[in-house]
């Protein structure tokens, strides 16, 4: 049974939504527009991700995931371009009750704050709607605008793990930081 999203208003009129295959036209755009402004923050990437054909696969990968109760991608949609992503993944129940969130915005997107109202809304439904307990979010040491983000949005630095995540091609350490969402 795949997780339940109600479409959410953002900031400017944009939606928070989930993505769906007609999005990998539009994703492929907005990534390739936003190639220079993500690439020290993102994973290096193959040219085919950049494509409708590779946004069309992600997106059926993730979906797949949503089907299991693993993952719920969102996108930020002003009208038919994609201004950004948000993705709440790899959901673990049982004693745990976890889940990983991730986000990005289109370089024009930002500082209006789009990330932390789509941010609140997916906090909103982790915990009234999944039952989660938990939400852990990374980044770069560098990233001090996403750490803004995640601080206003309640999450707690944790600590800091080393050689984390392959990022721009090296291992990168990155913050660690949670948000509990039942006390």
């Amino acid at each position: 049974m795949a997780l339940d999203f109600a479409d959410r208003e953002l900031p400017d009129g944009l939606i928070l939504r989930v993505r769906r295959e007609q999005d990998a036209g539009p994703l492929a755009a907005a990534y390739q527009r936003n190639r220079g402004h993500l690439a020290p923050w993102d994973p290096t990437r193959t040219e085919d991700f950049f494509t409708e054909a590779g946004q069309l696969a992600q997106i059926r990968e993730l979906l797949a995931l949503r089907e299991m109760d693993a993952a719920l991608p969102l996108v930020i949609a002003d009208g038919d371009q994609i201004a950004g992503g948000v993705t709440l993944s790899h959901l673990v129940r049982g004693a745990f009750q976890s889940a990983n969130i991730g986000y990005w915005l289109d370089r024009d997107h930002v500082g209006r704050g789009l990330a932390s109202a789509a941010i609140a809304a997916v906090i909103e439904v982790a915990r009234d709607d999944y039952g989660l307990h938990r939400i852990q979010a990374a980044t770069m040491l560098a990233n001090h605008a996403s750490q803004s983000v995640l601080t206003r949005a309640g999450f707690e630095r944790i600590g800091v793990a080393p050689n984390y995540l392959e990022i721009a091609g090296r291992w990168q350490d990155h913050v660690l930081f949670q948000r509990i969402l039942h006390d």
